[in-house]
């Protein structure tokens, strides 16, 4: 009899798109932005990772690179908080790049104790060839989704993050 009861209750509950079980009678819980923002960074994040592996980059590498070429000239604190990553994780980072040669370390002519980093021509062209693959990731991405829906989505997310400072 138990194992009866146990029977319908499984017919009665299916999943949810989040993977959740519902009940029959009792609807399913919203599933919530937050939660999908941070399952698509995870699968993002391990995708960009393996894209990024044949380059000789892990995904902070690649991050800190991206943020000098985009910003130019950056001192140490600079490219922690826009890399999203802790100052004693960007000196490592910036260490690594060092011993690669990608970077350049330059006094910044306005303030004495400060170091600027920029990028090499080298860091630049392994940025350029890492394009191609970055384009390949986000057009698997965004199959599916209009043009006007992408852009849409960027200026909706981009506002998110600005609500959140």
């Amino acid at each position: 009899m138990a194992s009866q009861t146990r029977q319908s209750a499984k017919a009665k509950a299916h999943a949810t798109p989040g993977g959740e079980v519902e009940k029959a009678g009792v609807p399913p819980a919203p599933i919530r932005i937050p939660y999908l923002i941070g399952r698509t960074d995870r699968v993002v994040k391990r995708r960009l990772s393996e894209a990024l592996a044949p380059h000789g980059l892990t995904l902070p590498l690649f991050t800190a690179m991206s943020v000098l070429h985009a910003r130019g000239s950056l001192s140490n604190a600079q490219l922690a908080e826009r890399s999203f990553m802790s100052p004693q994780s960007a000196n490592e980072i910036v260490k690594t790049m060092q011993a690669k040669g990608w970077l350049i370390r330059e006094p910044d002519p306005l303030h004495g104790r400060i170091v600027k980093l920029s990028l090499t021509d080298s860091a630049r062209a392994l940025l350029a060839s890492c394009d191609e693959t970055m384009k390949r990731l986000e057009g698997e991405m965004l199959d599916g989704i209009a043009a006007e829906h992408v852009a849409l989505l960027q200026q909706l997310l981009t506002q998110c993050a600005r609500n959140l400072r």
